[in-house]
């Protein structure tokens, strides 16, 4: 059985970033920043064992996980190393 593995888009991991940046400079702490970094990671692993968890969207092989406010797409690539690539829109 081929393994599945999650690749992040340079735009999601600079978005993810910039969010996780912001709530540790907004709550003087980086407390929040980790628990939410924490649940997302967590969220998104779920989806290599379910991968079609998520809302499918309006484009076609792309799918929505909702993870506190925010919407974390995804898109599960048919290829042999079942590569998942996640996207967080603008």
């Amino acid at each position: 059985m081929v393994k599945r593995k999650i690749i992040w888009t340079l735009k999601a991991k600079n978005q993810l970033f910039s969010i996780l940046e912001y709530f540790a400079k907004r709550n003087k702490s980086k407390t929040y920043s980790l628990k939410l970094h924490k649940k997302i990671k967590s969220e998104i692993l779920i989806t290599l064992k379910q991968p079609n968890i998520g809302k499918q969207t309006d484009v076609l092989n792309i799918r929505g996980l909702l993870i506190e406010n925010y919407i974390v797409k995804y898109m599960g690539l048919q290829t042999k190393s079942r590569k998942f690539k996640l996207l967080i829109p603008k």
